[in-house]
C-alpha cells in the first residue's frame, strides 16, 4: 500500500469543499487565487534553483547534455521544455532531452504502471548513454514516483549531476539527489490534481533552468534571444527584429545582414557591431565561446 496521507499535493484544499457548488466566477476567483501563491513558494526555492542552474551550465559548458525525466504531467513538462529549446536557443535536439515514462504514447495517453518502474528510469538514461558530463533534472509533484527515483539513482552511478524537483517537503526523490529542489504548493483546488498548482510551479522552475543556464553559455546578448532559429515567416521577421534592437539598425541593413550571415541571427549581430566580415565575424564568435558581448568588446558598443 502507497501512504499518500503526508504529501500536500493529495490533500484536501479547505477554501475548496463545496467546489460542485459555487458558481463559475467564484471557481475562476479560487483558482486564481490558489495560482498567486506559487512564485512565493519558488522563491524560497531560489537557492537551490541557482545550484542546479550552475550544475547545468557546468554540463554544457563541458559538451554534456540535461535530461528532464518524469511521468504524467511532469514528464509532459519536461517534454515541452526540453523541445522549446530548439527554436529559441538554437540547441542541437539531444542537448536537451525530456524523457516521460511509457515514451512518446505517454504524451498524449495514459502508460498504465510505466511510472512504477524504477529499472524503466534507467533504461531510458542508459540507452542515451548518460555520461558524467550530463545533469539528470528529475521532476515529480508527488516527490516518490520509481521511474524517477531509478533515474537519478542510475545518473549518480556514472558520475552525473542529479536535481530533483518536487512539490511537496521532505521529498523522497530529494533523498536521491545532489540538489533538492522542493516547491511545496499545498493543496490543490481540485484534490490531487497535480497538473493544477503543482503544474504551474514545475514549468516556472524549468523556465527558470534551461533559460538561465543558456544565458549562462552564451545564447543570450542583453535580453535578446540571439540563437533563434528561423524556420518559419514569423521567425525570420523576429529574427530581423532582433538585430535590428540589437544594434540599432534599420530594417534594411538588418535584412542584408541576416543574408550575408547565412541567416544566423548572432553573426549578423556581431557583423554589424565590428564592422567585420562573415569570417572572421565567425571566428571572434569563436573565440569568445559564442558570447556577443566578449566578442565586440573593444568594437561599437
Amino acid at each position: 500500500m502507497i501512504d499518500l496521507s503526508k504529501l500536500t499535493t493529495e490533500t484536501r484544499n479547505n477554501k475548496t469543499m463545496n467546489l460542485d457548488e459555487l458558481s463559475i466566477d467564484k471557481v475562476l476567483e479560487l483558482m486564481n487565487a490558489e495560482d498567486q501563491t506559487v512564485p512565493t513558494s519558488i522563491k524560497k526555492a531560489l537557492p537551490e534553483i541557482t545550484k542546479a542552474v550552475e550544475k547545468i551550465v557546468s554540463s554544457f559548458q563541458n559538451n554534456g547534455r540535461l535530461f528532464y525525466m518524469g511521468a504524467g504531467t511532469s514528464g509532459r513538462l519536461g517534454v515541452l521544455d526540453a523541445a522549446e529549446c530548439v527554436p529559441t536557443f538554437g540547441t542541437d535536439p539531444q542537448m536537451v532531452q525530456g524523457l516521460i515514462a511509457g515514451g512518446e504514447k505517454a504524451m498524449t495517453l495514459a502508460v498504465e504502471g510505466a511510472e512504477d518502474s524504477k529499472e524503466l528510469g534507467e533504461n531510458d538514461l542508459k540507452t542515451r548513454d548518460l555520461t558524467n558530463k550530463d545533469t539528470v533534472v528529475g521532476i515529480a509533484a508527488s516527490g516518490r514516483t520509481p521511474y524517477v527515483i531509478g533515474g537519478l539513482d542510475y545518473a549518480k552511478s556514472v558520475g552525473a549531476n542529479t536535481v530533483s524537483l518536487a512539490c511537496n517537503d521532505q521529498a523522497e526523490i530529494s533523498d536521491h539527489a545532489e540538489v533538492a529542489i522542493e516547491v511545496p504548493v499545498g493543496p490543490e483546488v481540485l484534490t490531487g490534481s497535480t497538473r493544477l498548482k503543482s503544474g504551474t510551479a514545475q514549468k516556472m522552475v524549468l523556465n527558470m533552468l534551461s533559460t538561465v543556464s543558456m544565458v549562462g553559455i552564451g545564447k543570450v546578448y542583453k535580453n535578446l534571444m540571439v540563437d533563434v532559429k528561423p524556420t518559419n515567416a514569423k521567425l525570420v521577421e523576429r529574427s530581423k527584429r532582433i538585430i535590428m534592437q540589437a544594434t540599432e539598425c534599420d530594417y534594411e541593413t538588418a535584412g542584408k545582414a541576416f543574408l550575408d550571415a547565412d541567416q544566423n541571427v548572432k553573426l549578423a549581430i556581431v557583423m554589424i557591431l565590428t564592422d567585420l566580415d562573415k569570417n572572421e565575424a565567425n571566428l571572434r564568435l569563436r573565440e569568445a565561446h559564442g558570447f556577443v558581448r566578449k566578442t565586440i568588446r573593444g568594437g561599437k558598443n
